[in-house]
């Protein structure tokens, strides 16, 4: 089902019973979905399903929920413009109950997938209707009476109380279709009686006298009739083919070469087309008299492909024939008649086969080989002086793709009408709508691209982002969380300084260049080594290069991991063999208190006396040493890693403070 039908539901339980009743039915029917999209495809179970959910909430019965949902959706199409669709159809509430056919064929353009019930006017009188409902869905049958209900109510001022009279295959509370006991198809069939004032509606369009001029007109002859109407067939009481226009018996033998062209005549009218609309509707006498209102879509069913037995089939004399006299095209047109009843039909591999319909040579169509089968629609009626049904149609064509799909030309249209007028304006219209489709392609690739670069640029901005504040806090601030401090029960504070790289003495502007580039490669370098979330460089000053373990993410290994960078720098940056340039790092652990400073270049700053300390770690440390402070070289030895104690140290702001060479890790 399309989801304008559960977006009715949505809407007036919300209305009606509130909130929190629908959020309990969601919950019990497990529906995923807190909106529903008009034109998106929905299982047809939900529908019972919320319904049996509803009666559960409510205390109502599984019926009145149902009924209660059609009149919802009744209300609910006015929000699209349908009341005025459904206010045209005719004056009176007869009138709509003939047209809802039309109204669900002539809406399938706009909901393509859309399974629509097929639904016929049987019977009329004073007092109301009877009405007959086909469908594959089952459990729907109350959910119409509300549609039915709330159309007469809100559309003719109609009081209406309908009830099923007959039902066949229906199930109550479900809509996955008729339980199939049998390989045939079976259908949902309900004959509703309805109950209403119908007295205006049979004086005005049933009980009408005809006018005395009428009854004097003379009788049309039927082969003038159907010279004006070529698509035409008459069919008697026993739905035979008794008379039929040129067209339709020349789109016959065209789609069906092989078969003698006589055998149209005379053919029960099942034989020959396929009754696409309304569906499972028996094609007979009796059934069709009652349906003069509603439109038929015949298909012609297909039963050759072979252009020479179509040839031949023309010149042989089906009643009167030799086998030795037929030549070689008429005995093969014979022998395909034949095989036509065993072979299965292959239009889909000889349509893809076939280019064109039109030989670019002679200008002649082609063979009926990948030739679309003609679909013709239009209505029954019933003419009394030669006591004949008459099935007044044309082909339904929307342009000239289609027309040459089925091996026709605008001269075999009608010439009254505007058969031939709507086929040229199809094929104008897809035209425009060619060339509106390939500008939206150009758009949707120029978007594309657009879609592209703005992503590169964000994971620009990101990466970017993310080198001047840990992406935790990021996260946070971009949550609109406000810049609060964090404190640190523990951390390490690494402290990396660079060496002899140049004299601040020094007024030469290519040496200044030269220690730039150097320190490019010594920082670059120690970047490399940066493992997150393991370690997080805080920042570079000047010569100093400052890291922490343990901070913005908790690290409980914050010191040996802190040790583990200091032991990878140290042969790094020997590994580059750079001319009298030398690192010596300095390692604290300890507690400190972290956050974000700034508006304009933000940083993500350490505060505490854990990093002071560490700082003097380094200041005091010798070139291509790591220096712990004695906290730090006692965690680290108990795990293994090899320090060596250096003794007493004189720490301005600490006085003298034991400390320790970090040599190795563990083995």
């Amino acid at each position: 089902m399309y989801g304008m039908l559960y977006e009715s539901v949505q809407h007036y339980i919300q209305e009606e019973y509130g909130m929190e009743t629908w959020t309990k039915i969601c919950q019990i029917v497990d529906c995923k979905h807190n909106s529903f999209k008009t034109h998106q495809i929905y299982p047809d179970k939900l529908m019972p399903d919320i319904a049996a959910a509803l009666s559960a909430c409510t205390g109502e019965s599984f019926d009145f929920c149902m009924n209660f949902f059609g009149k919802c959706f009744v209300r609910f199409f006015s929000n699209f413009g349908y009341d005025k669709m459904i206010r045209s159809t005719g004056r009176y509430f007869c009138d709509f109950l003939q047209s809802i056919d039309n109204i669900h064929l002539q809406m399938r353009f706009t909901y393509p997938k859309m399974k629509s019930p097929s639904m016929q006017l049987t019977n009329m009188d004073d007092n109301g209707a009877v009405i007959l409902y086909r469908s594959g869905r089952t459990g729907m049958s109350k959910y119409l009476i509300g549609q039915m209900t709330e159309v007469a109510r809100e559309f003719y001022g109609l009081q209406m109380t309908a009830y099923v009279i007959e039902s066949q295959n229906d199930i109550c509370g479900g809509t996955a279709g008729p339980i199939k006991l049998s390989d045939g198809p079976l259908t949902v069939i309900v004959k509703y009686r309805l109950d209403f004032d119908n007295r205006d509606y049979m004086a005005q369009r049933v009980n009408v006298v005809a006018h005395p001029s009428q009854l004097k007109m003379p009788s049309v002859d039927l082969n003038v009739f159907l010279e004006l109407f070529p698509f035409t067939i008459v069919l008697n009481h026993d739905m035979k083919i008794t008379l039929a226009g040129e067209k339709i018996i020349e789109t016959w033998i065209l789609h069906n070469p092989g078969v003698n062209p006589k055998s149209f005549i005379g053919t029960h009218v099942m034989d020959v087309f396929k009754c696409r609309r309304p569906k499972d509707t028996k094609i007979e006498w009796d059934t069709i008299l009652q349906m003069r209102t509603v439109l038929f879509e015949m298909e012609l069913i297909r039963t050759g492909h072979s252009r020479a037995a179509y040839d031949a089939a023309l010149n042989l004399d089906y009643e009167n024939y030799d086998d030795s006299s037929l030549n070689e095209a008429q005995t093969m047109a014979v022998a395909k008649a034949q095989e036509f009843e065993k072979e299965h039909e292959k239009d889909e591999e000889e349509a893809a086969a076939a280019t064109k319909e039109i030989d670019p040579a002679t200008g002649l169509r082609r063979a009926s080989v990948g030739l679309r089968s003609i679909l013709l629609k239009g209505q029954m009626f019933y003419i009394k002086d030669v006591d004949s049904l008459i099935f007044l149609c044309s082909p339904l064509i929307e342009n000239l793709d289609e027309l040459h799909g089925i091996g026709l030309y605008l001269n075999d249209l009608n010439p009254h009408g505007l058969s031939r007028e709507l086929v040229m304006a199809g094929w104008q219209h897809c035209s425009k709508l060619e060339i509106m489709f390939e500008k939206e392609e150009q758009r949707s690739d120029e978007l594309e691209k657009s879609l592209e670069l703005a992503d590169s640029w964000k994971r620009q901005g990101d990466e970017l982002l993310y080198s001047m504040i840990p992406r935790p806090i990021a996260e946070r601030m971009r949550m609109g969380q406000e810049h609060v401090c964090q404190s640190f029960e523990e951390v390490s504070v690494i402290f990396i300084e660079v060496m002899n790289i140049y004299d601040s003495g020094s007024t030469n502007v290519q040496e200044a260049m030269q220690a730039v580039n150097t320190l490019n490669k010594v920082f670059s370098a120690l970047d490399e080594e940066i493992i997150s979330p393991f370690v997080y460089k805080v920042e570079t000053v000047g010569m100093v290069y400052m890291a922490v373990s343990g901070a913005p993410d908790i690290n409980p290994l914050h010191a040996e991991h802190a040790c583990d960078l200091a032991l990878r720098v140290i042969k790094k940056v020997k590994a580059h063999n750079l001319p009298d340039v030398a690192i010596r790092v300095g390692i604290n652990s300890g507690p400190v208190v972290a956050g974000v400073v700034g508006m304009k270049v933000p940083r993500y700053c350490l505060f505490g006396d854990t990093v002071n300390t560490a700082s003097r770690m380094e200041s005091s440390c010798d070139p291509w040493k790591i220096q712990l402070s004695n906290y730090t070289a006692m965690k680290v030895r108990e795990v293994g890693y090899k320090v060596e104690a250096r003794g007493f140290v004189k720490v301005k702001g600490k006085g003298d403070m034991e400390t320790y060479w970090l040599l190795a890790g563990p083995e």
